[in-house]
């Protein structure tokens, strides 16, 4: 309940071509949330399942396109809105494709609002392992640098299409 009410509270007024647009809720019916349509759904689908029909392979053009959208989001929360936001989880499956491949940054879920030159000063550590920068495992405080860390691993995972972690399988591994 409490990261709902976080995710409403900062899309509810933040608006940039490059975010995902929060257009209505209730409560009364679970917690029901509408946001903008992204008929090509993440970038995480569209780089790794094979079953995602729209988008064969992003072309070079297409991959920077979408960086670029990703970054012009991160920079509007960091530095042109009223209060700087967090996001503290940018990876591929936060970022949802338009029909015209925008990049869409989404689930704001684990974001938080600070004024600007406030240092945050949260102790809780959130994000997906692979897009956390090494720091915020010994600090627990999130940045503006920590979510550019998650962006950097999003650019090597455009450009090398890998994930930051790899899956090990298990059995079969030529010991014996």
């Amino acid at each position: 309940m409490r990261e709902l009410a976080a995710e409403i509270a900062s899309m509810g007024r933040l608006r940039h071509q490059n975010l995902v647009q929060l257009h209505r809720w209730c409560r009364k019916h679970d917690e029901l949330l509408v946001y903008d349509y992204v008929p090509n759904g993440s970038l995480d689908k569209i780089l790794f399942d094979d079953t995602h029909q729209n988008i064969k392979q992003l072309t070079w053009v297409q991959g920077y396109k979408i960086l670029l959208g990703v970054a012009e989001a991160l920079l509007y929360l960091h530095e042109e809105c009223n209060q700087m936001v967090l996001h503290r989880d940018v990876k591929p499956s936060n970022v949802l494709i338009d029909a015209n491949l925008n990049a869409k940054l989404g689930d704001f879920g684990p974001a938080r609002t600070y004024s600007h030159g406030i240092h945050p000063q949260t102790t809780h550590v959130v994000g997906t392992l692979g897009y956390l920068a090494p720091e915020i495992t010994r600090t627990g405080k999130a940045t503006s640098s920590s979510d550019v860390y998650g962006y950097g691993a999003l650019m090597l995972e455009i450009t090398c299409r890998r994930r930051p972690i790899q899956p090990q399988r298990i059995g079969n591994s030529g010991l014996g």
